[in-house]
């Protein structure tokens, strides 16, 4: 069973050191990988080259860049410097953002989202595949008119999208290595997301996708306490459609009844089940809420399940 989680580098006070640190704590508890968010905050890949340099036995990933206000050829630069620096053990993720982020902050239009995701994952593709690419799209165009080479940067990184909705799916399908979906439960899973991807996979000719399923989650011995938190920090999701679909497909009202909550059994279980409804990696996202003991002890928890 392949295991992973997530780090929380939000805090005002987390540093460098600190992810290097909380990755070999990971890694000895018997983790496989480990994923960082894409926030405004720490630039995911560059944190992921410097911790998977540093700590030699572990998978990092990168969940996910949104593709609004990015390049394929900057982006590829980023995931193939990383693998280089980590030998081999770096995951791209794209994702397509979200309107409140793209208009808001960036103030670019979120307009023909989809569309522009396939044209980013065949540019995207191509430079990851070759380190070249000639591609020119209706949004988005991109080309190498010099070697765009980094030694060391093989195998070819693989390429996931953080992939929910029908048409991102087939999508993806057609053109990434897999999907990072997130507060999507085994219901869900089972029932709309898996086959969709699986089949665009399958009629492209592409080998069966990845289903990197992120779950929220902790082990606890005050469940009653923490829920209230893990409400509040959730609710930004449900502002967001995409999400609000997902969860509602899921059998859930709120993004909070995702969270995994309670103690050894309640998380092992729940690994299962994502992983009975087509999961093929399960990574536990970090609430922070609960201080490091709890963090520890989950981490504990999943290096066994790994």
């Amino acid at each position: 069973m392949t295991v992973g989680v997530t780090l929380d580098t939000t805090g005002t006070d987390f540093l460098i050191d600190d992810a290097v640190r909380q990755a070999r704590e990971a890694r000895a508890s018997g983790l496989t990988s480990l994923w960082f968010g894409q926030t405004l905050g720490h630039d995911s890949p560059m944190l992921a080259a410097l911790v998977g340099s540093a700590v030699p036995d572990i998978h990092v990933g990168t969940s996910a860049i949104p593709v609004f206000g990015r390049h394929p050829l900057f982006v590829a630069s980023q995931a193939r410097t990383a693998q280089a620096a980590t030998g081999g053990r770096y995951h791209l993720g794209l994702a397509l953002g979200t309107r409140l982020i793209t208009e808001g902050a960036l103030g670019l239009p979120f307009e023909r989202p989809v569309a522009r995701l396939r044209e980013f994952l065949t540019a995207t593709r191509q430079l990851l595949l070759s380190g070249e690419a000639d591609f020119e799209g209706e949004l988005v165009t991109a080309r190498t008119p010099l070697p765009a080479r980094v030694p060391g940067a093989e195998p070819p990184v693989p390429l996931l999208v953080a992939a929910m909705g029908p048409q991102a799916l087939r999508v993806s399908g057609r053109l990434a290595d897999g999907i990072l979906p997130y507060l999507a439960g085994p219901r869900a899973l089972e029932e709309h997301i898996v086959p969709e991807v699986t089949r665009a996979a399958a009629e492209a000719g592409r080998p069966a996708p990845r289903i990197v399923a992120f779950v929220p989650g902790v082990v606890t011995r005050d469940a009653e306490a923490l829920r209230p938190i893990l409400h509040e920090q959730l609710s930004f999701y449900a502002q967001i459609p995409s999400y609000a679909r997902v969860v509602e497909l899921s059998g859930h009202r709120h993004p909070a009844e995702l969270a995994v909550v309670g103690d050894e059994k309640d998380l092992a279980d729940a690994v299962r089940r994502y992983r009975d409804a087509g999961a093929t990696e399960v990574v536990v996202g970090s609430t922070g809420a609960d201080g490091d003991a709890s963090r520890l002890r989950t981490w504990e928890v999943l290096g066994e399940l790994a």
